[in-house]
């Protein structure tokens, strides 16, 4: 499975903890067990043979249920041990992990948890293929194959430069928006296209044309030293100076507001420690966040 998804001998080794010539060897091994070639090594990258892709698809159900099984008995024993792998989306996890990853930790040395950034479809992908357990993401349509937990409900703030127009302003309106110089993430990230939907952009020209990519922390700093409009969470205002919190512009009323959500496969057997999860994480999150009760908001 790792020389398939890697598509490297070298780095699936690697992956796997064992040095090339035995994972090479290994392989080997099983292709004449079964009298037949898994992968075509003539071709680069390495690529399955039409016979090892089904060999593949049996490889991977097999792991699953082997880990399953595993699982299944950890749950039993209501156990804490073990690694948890969870995704966390790039606009959620600068802002979220630090508030209750560092005491996680402390009080359960026993967890192994491990953090990976990134987009919500590769992680719908990875909990599928078993290389997560779970995902915070923010609630968007296409994930009714997967459960989703309510973490916390969080609004969307403007982020303006001192010499802009719309800086004057007490509340932004979508209508404000033009687009010239808005700098918004690329396609694909849900927090860029949340606020497209919302604000109505059909474009933000300045920031695709002059920044491919980037990050909110970049576009804050270019809205620092210069002109145009950002973006930022709720979760990123208690991390800012004096100096930024001015630069802070509240939507006027309805406020738009993403759903974040705890995401896991229906089959997911590890309870015990997703409540404990889901429990620090909540328990991180100021309590006006944990509901929608009072806010003028229109979820996006």
């Amino acid at each position: 499975m790792a020389v398939y998804r890697l598509k490297h001998f070298a780095k699936a080794a690697d992956y796997c903890g064992v040095t090339q010539p035995t994972l090479s060897s290994m392989i080997q091994k099983l292709e004449d067990e079964l009298g037949m070639r898994i992968f075509d090594r003539h071709r680069q990258p390495i690529q399955p043979t039409q016979a090892g892709l089904k060999v593949i698809e049996q490889a991977w159900k097999v792991l699953l249920r082997a880990r399953k099984l595993k699982d299944t008995v950890e749950e039993e024993r209501r156990s804490l041990t073990g690694t948890f792998n969870i995704g966390v989306l790039p606009t959620v996890a600068p802002y979220l992990i630090p508030r209750f990853f560092p005491q996680l930790m402390r009080e359960h040395p026993e967890m192994d948890v491990r953090v990976t950034e990134m987009k919500t479809e590769e992680m719908r992908r990875a909990i599928r293929h078993g290389d997560l357990d779970a995902g915070i993401v923010a609630r968007v349509d296409g994930l009714d194959d997967m459960t989703c937990q309510t973490l916390y409900y969080e609004q969307f703030f403007a982020y303006v430069a001192k010499d802009d127009d719309l800086y004057g302003k007490e509340y932004i309106r979508p209508s404000d928006l033009s687009g010239e110089l808005l700098w918004l993430l690329d396609e694909g990230h849900c927090f860029r296209d949340q606020l497209v939907k919302f604000c109505q952009l059909k474009s933000a020209v300045r920031s695709k044309r002059s920044y491919h990519l980037g990050s909110i922390e970049t576009f804050m700093r270019i809205v620092e030293h210069g002109r145009g409009v950002t973006f930022i969470p709720q979760l990123a205002i208690p991390q800012l100076t004096d100096e930024q919190l001015v630069l802070v512009k509240p939507f006027a009323a309805p406020v738009p507001t993403r759903e974040i959500v705890l995401m896991t496969s229906p089959g997911f057997i590890r309870l015990t420690l997703l409540r404990l999860f889901y429990d620090y994480v909540r328990n991180a999150v100021p309590e006006e966040m944990l509901t929608l009760n009072g806010v003028r908001q229109s979820k996006v």
